[in-house]
């Protein structure tokens, strides 16, 4: 079967399932998007990745990618290969050098593997045409903070107009707080504050 080639083009939480996330792949040559209803953990673990954010102390799926480095094994690609009753099932393509093994694992935890690893993710026609999703014009859902539902119900008072009163050197220590007390959705907003300052 031919394998089609898809991107990560968005990460949200998830407006029908409560503590869940939207993760959101495009066909890389198509206008075909296809939606994967995945953990708070895993979505953490793909967004920290994506955004070159170091945790603290190495997550699970750095932990993977570290012991992959150390014995020579590399990931070559994911391949998300079947949907059964609503479930997707996926493989690593692992190689050492001599020979290339599948690895079974959740779509979630592969493709946290496959941003780590920097290789591509794949799927199959009947995949994509059953549980894809076409996108009409220009219209793509981008990497979005994934807690940020969560915060919104805590009425967390770390939102991101608060930092806006903060100077720059009170914006850089408590974002080293947050990356040492493993608040990465915190440390996400005052990156961004940051940022917005250095463009300014």
């Amino acid at each position: 079967m031919k394998k089609i080639k898809l991107d990560i083009v968005g990460l949200s939480y998830s407006q029908t399932q409560s503590g869940a996330y939207a993760l959101v792949l495009g066909e890389v040559s198509g206008r075909r998007r296809l939606p994967i209803i995945i953990g708070s953990f895993e979505a953490q673990a793909i967004a920290i990745e994506i955004e070159k954010m170091t945790p603290s102390r190495p997550l699970t799926h750095d932990l993977f990618k570290s012991l992959g480095q150390a014995f020579n094994i590399n990931v070559q690609e994911v391949i998300i290969y079947n949907l059964v009753d609503g479930i997707f099932y996926a493989k690593l393509i692992c190689s050492d050098g001599k020979k290339a093994i599948e690895i079974d694992a959740r779509t979630s935890d592969a493709i946290a593997v496959s941003v780590r690893f920097e290789c591509p993710i794949y799927t199959y026609e009947f995949i994509l045409s059953t549980a894809g999703i076409v996108i009409e014009g220009n219209d793509f859902v981008y990497l979005e903070n994934i807690n940020e539902a969560s915060e919104e119900k805590t009425h967390s008072s770390t939102a991101a107009g608060t930092f806006t009163s903060l100077s720059e050197d009170e914006l850089k220590t408590r974002l080293q707080q947050a990356l040492a007390e493993e608040a990465y959705e915190k440390a996400a907003k005052i990156r961004d504050e940051l940022n917005k300052r250095k463009a300014s």
